[in-house]
């Protein structure tokens, strides 16, 4: 299967979902029957390089096509899009790393190998990366990891496990006992009941304003087994080989939820045109000329990262302008339309809460100007 192929699929379904709007808003969890859908659409080799079977054909190439998928797939279903895009951005660690340095070479392409056939054997990849006061700071996790006869052992309170119940694998940082960096694990999720018998206990369900059927949950995990990543002490530096394409994951699920808003506001717009009053004209002229800054700034983000220049740097200040105008997008169609845009029998107050997700994925809004100032005007020296 081919990158063009899972396009055709994918909006096939995500033109299935949007038929199904009005009862997928009402959702408060996720259908795993619509992961097995994906899974037969091909999504999930996204994940996978095409030497190993899948369509990945490295940043320049695949960024692009990945998150078109994604934008798409978010205008029938933006939790669903969400989760999906988890998949891909983890799984970037292994599709985009850099030449691993001896004696850790030989482990990582056999850890690689391993990553890959779990995703053609059907595994769903996620993370549940962030804690409870950490600000989205990988450097800032109190969760630990000792080592055990088979691997490690993890402990630590964890939350936005987005996809729980229905990701296979997720990944996470602790410190191993011992050291003073964060490193990379996976936790295999399969089958582990969240009561605390194997280790994870479930502290709390995701009940958030929007994104509201992503299982983000917040659990707890007390010695539950891990894997290191095979690369020790490398996660920032694997980071940094993702070149911002998970930020442009998390981006494009915005932006395909900004489209199908903007077109399905224009539609009823459209037929009351010469009566709109000074002020409605006004902020429609604005949503237009919002909804194209969020276009430019997405295409930006992606020429970066496939150019492979300052990648991370334009995605993080892509990420941001597009999380603030999408918010003032949306909020604007709802001053033209009305008062209808409150009942929970219109999409567009849905819409309104869902993209405000954009600003609190990784990177948080503190951590990213943080990382925005600190390009802008490094420290001296």
């Amino acid at each position: 299967m081919d990158i063009q192929s899972i396009h055709d699929n994918v909006a096939k379904l995500a033109s299935r979902f949007t038929g199904e709007r009005a009862e997928r808003q009402q959702r408060r969890a996720l259908a795993p029957e619509d992961f097995a859908a994906l899974r037969e659409a091909g999504f999930p080799l996204t994940g996978v390089p095409v030497e190993q079977g899948g369509v990945w054909a490295g940043l320049s190439h695949s960024a692009r096509p990945i998150c078109d998928r994604l934008r798409v797939l978010a205008h029938g279903d933006p939790a669903v899009a969400l989760v999906s895009a988890m998949h891909p951005s983890v799984l970037s660690f292994w599709l985009a790393s850099p030449d691993v340095p001896a004696p850790f070479s030989s482990a990582w392409v056999e850890q690689r190998r391993h990553v890959f056939q779990t995703v053609r054997d059907g595994a769903w990849w996620g993370t549940i990366t962030s804690e409870p006061g950490s600000g989205g700071d990988l450097a800032r996790t109190r969760a630990r990891a000792r080592q055990a006869d088979r691997g490690y052992r993890l402990s630590g309170d964890k939350q936005f496990g987005s996809g729980s119940g229905v990701t296979s694998y997720m990944i996470t940082t602790a410190v191993v006992d011992g050291e003073s960096s964060p490193d990379l694990f996976v936790l295999d999720m399969r089958g582990v009941p969240w009561d605390g018998s194997a280790g994870v206990t479930l502290t709390a369900p995701w009940d958030g304003h929007g994104m509201a059927a992503t299982q983000s949950h917040a659990m707890a995990f007390r010695d539950f087994p891990a894997t290191r990543c095979a690369w020790p002490a490398s996660v920032m530096t694997l980071m940094e080989a993702t070149g911002g394409f998970i930020v442009c994951c998390f981006t494009a699920v915005v932006v395909g939820i900004v489209e199908v808003a903007v077109e399905t506001a224009r539609t009823q717009v459209a037929r009351r045109r010469d009566a709109l009053r000074a002020y409605e004209r006004v902020e429609w002229a604005r949503v237009e000329t919002e909804a194209w800054l969020i276009q430019q700034a997405y295409d930006g983000m992606l020429r970066a990262v496939e150019n492979g220049r300052d990648g991370r740097r334009s995605a993080t200040h892509a990420k941001v302008a597009v999380a603030e105008l999408a918010e003032s997008v949306t909020g604007r169609i709802g001053r033209v339309i009305g008062g209808g845009t409150f009942s929970r029998s219109s999409p567009f107050g849905y819409w309104h809460e869902d993209v405000r997700a954009l600003g609190f994925l990784r990177p948080p809004w503190a951590l990213a100007y943080d990382n925005l100032f600190d390009w802008s005007l490094p420290a001296p020296g």
